[in-house]
């Protein structure tokens, strides 16, 4: 290896060390106290936050999985007419932030809210605890599903299934047997994204008051550290564990995907009305329910407007600041995420190995760990660290680094992508002409890679502008985003005023979701860019020296 080559490579593992630091911040922590540790998730009483994540994600993550597999074998393998008018409409609960979910269940339901004014009754169901979390996660989840399955059916090859009809069978068994066994991959790994998603949650189970792993941590860190710091090593663990089993599903149904012809499409028939019905119930409950409900709140409290010269209703000019809050930690967030990732993109792309594999598996690593588990491992190690170090809490530095390690996966799958796309004859003919590295990267290779960076970054950009675990506990005093504005007014029973910031931040995620995950997704038919995966269009086919990029 050239010395050039061993700077590139120093770089890249030392851009890598800040997303190994929670993970391995919680191992050394848990292993000077085993004996804590084992006191901790053996005891009795948290045991049972445990036990209720994992009903809660499988629950979540097999409600999901047969919505989403309706839903995508409706969409791509019917009659159904409108199917892109489908599509499109399937995939937008994903831009609804679990916790504003939970603000809109709970503000349906409330004294005044938008169930009580249509039904004219006083008395309403307890929507909190078990219920009211599954409802809400599974409606804004099953799209995790939808995607990949929908992209999978889309790729099968109808030669299977025509023989099965020819041999008789009828549709639905001709589904259960044939189509079923070879979209399984699509549908176990989408539903391993559900369950990942859901036992890192904090935002709807806390705001529905149902006693899960996350609630647990957040309810034990200042009260009891120990504690949880041996819960969020228990969550740690699982959540990569997951990751590992998605990707390996991910890569199975990927590589067992070699049709591009067209699908074989089933007459609906007699079943028409029940499954435009059915489409109409999912996206009513899961999109426009929210969504009216939000409105309901945010127009009743314009009109009655507020006493209280510091709320949002009484001066609309106060949205201004957690929105320029925002989009300027977001973007800055998205920028730094994308420089730091470029050269462990770089390393492991063009020069493929063991090595390259460990940089990009940290990376993922860091995305892996639920973004309360990473914050409260940067709250631990700032607060016991001296000089410099300790200096660093509660500071916005510190906060755009946590995003950049919980978020930073996005822009590697993106970034390695990019970096593939740009052949390499190209880099050859800059350096005969005399053209320096850095010049060479310039003017060769970053304006080739600018689609596929930026794409990356967007996606950044997107989970950092709905992160709220890791604001609430990092941000600095007096900042404060459009999420925990949502999230203040929430736990202050302020609908009105919850509503209002939910609904400007539920703006700005559909238009960036429209943009990088829905658009790419319909024009291809195929699945958009789910977390941990490179966007579609990001770059081009690899040449014979850019061999094809290991993806988070």
């Amino acid at each position: 290896m050239t010395w050039r080559g061993v700077r590139a490579t120093a770089l890249a593992v030392a851009l890598t060390v800040p997303f190994a630091l929670p993970f391995a911040y919680l191992l050394v922590r848990n292993g000077q106290d085993l004996g804590g540790l084992w006191g901790a998730v053996s005891d009795t009483r948290l045991v049972g936050p445990l036990l209720r994540s994992l009903a809660l994600g499988i629950s979540v993550a097999a409600a999901s999985a047969v919505l989403g597999t309706a839903a995508a074998w409706l969409v791509a393998r019917t009659e159904l007419r409108g199917r892109r008018m489908w599509a499109l409409l399937l995939c937008l609960p994903l831009v609804i932030p679990s916790f504003v979910g939970a603000v809109a269940l709970i503000a349906a339901f409330a004294p005044g809210g938008l169930v009580e004014d249509l039904l004219g009754i006083g008395w309403l169901p307890e929507v909190s605890g078990f219920k009211g979390a599954f409802i809400v996660l599974t409606l804004l989840t099953y799209p995790y599903v939808f995607l990949p399955v929908m992209a999978r059916l889309r790729g099968l090859p109808p030669s299977l299934e025509e023989s099965a009809r020819l041999l008789g069978r009828r549709p639905v068994e001709v589904f259960l047997t044939v189509v079923m066994p070879q979209a399984r991959a699509a549908i176990a790994a989408g539903a391993l994204l559900v369950f990942l998603y859901v036992i890192s949650d904090f935002g709807a189970v806390q705001l529905l008051r149902y006693d899960t792993l996350t609630r647990a941590i957040y309810a034990d860190r200042l009260l009891d550290p120990a504690t949880s710091i041996a819960l969020s090593l228990v969550l740690g663990l699982l959540a990569v564990a997951v990751v590992v089993m998605e990707r390996r599903s991910s890569r199975v149904g990927l590589r067992n995907q070699t049709h591009t012809g067209p699908p074989l499409m089933v007459p609906l028939r007699g079943a028409g009305m029940p499954a435009y019905l059915f489409l109409v119930l999912l996206i009513g409950f899961a999109l426009v329910a929210p969504i009216a409900v939000l409105a309901f709140w945010a127009i009743h409290g314009i009109a009655r407007g507020s006493p209280d010269a510091t709320s949002v209703l009484a001066d609309p000019g106060m949205i201004l600041e957690p929105l320029l809050s925002t989009a300027g930690v977001s973007a800055i967030t998205a920028l730094a995420a994308v420089v730091i990732v470029l050269p462990i993109a770089f390393r492991s792309v063009r020069r493929p190995g063991r090595l390259g594999e460990m940089l990009a598996g940290t990376v993922v690593g860091g995305f892996a760990l639920p973004g309360l588990v990473t914050a409260l491992a940067f709250v631990f190690f700032t607060l016991s660290a001296p000089g410099p170090l300790g200096a660093l809490y509660q500071t916005l530095p510190l906060l755009v680094l946590a995003y950049v390690v919980h978020h930073g996966a996005l822009a590697l799958g993106a970034a390695q992508s990019a970096v593939a796309g740009v052949p390499a004859r190209l880099d050859d003919a800059a350096r005969i002409m005399g053209r320096g590295r850095l010049r060479r990267f310039a003017g060769v290779e970053l304006p080739l890679m600018l689609p596929g960076l930026a794409a990356g970054a967007g996606l950044v950009l997107l989970s950092t502008a709905k992160e709220l675990p890791m604001t609430l506990l990092l941000a600095p005093a007096g900042f404060s985003t459009l999420a925990t504005r949502v999230w203040q007014a929430a736990e202050l029973a302020a609908y009105a005023e919850a509503a209002i910031y939910a609904l400007v931040l539920v703006a700005i995620s559909a238009v960036l979701t429209w943009f990088l995950v829905v658009r790419p997704a319909l024009r291809s038919w195929a699945p958009g860019p789910l977390p941990g995966s490179a966007p579609p269009g990001a770059g081009a086919p690899p040449d014979r020296r850019s061999p094809e990029p290991t993806t988070p």
